[in-house]
């Protein structure tokens, strides 16, 4: 087994998370979105978010807007929706689960 492996389906398994707890605090321009991932040190391409925030906008989670750049064309902005809201809630909740079930079997 190689752990680069196992590193790598962790980070994906907790990316979905991640996106929708960035957005949560405002919305955001992929971009922008890839350079918060990329400074909390979770590796993402372009190639890979894009697929993952269509997902998450067709499951209804997201929506987008159109905002006007100074700096070329417009740009797509992604923020959570009510339903977004309420799935981020459950994950939250599932996260706090497994993060105390990982430190229960690490500390007993």
């Amino acid at each position: 087994m190689n752990a680069e492996n196992v590193k790598s389906q962790m980070r994906k398994g907790t990316l979905e998370y991640c996106i929708l707890l960035l957005l949560e605090k405002e919305p955001a321009y992929t971009s922008d979105i890839i350079q918060k991932l990329q400074a909390a040190k979770l590796i993402v391409v372009e190639g890979t978010l894009y697929p993952l925030l269509t997902r998450l906008k067709n499951s209804g989670f997201l929506s987008y807007q159109w905002i006007e750049s100074t700096q070329g064309p417009p740009r797509k902005y992604y923020q959570l929706t009510p339903t977004g809201e309420e799935f981020l809630k459950e994950l939250e909740t599932s996260w706090q689960e497994l993060n105390n079930a990982i430190n229960h079997i690490k500390n007993n």
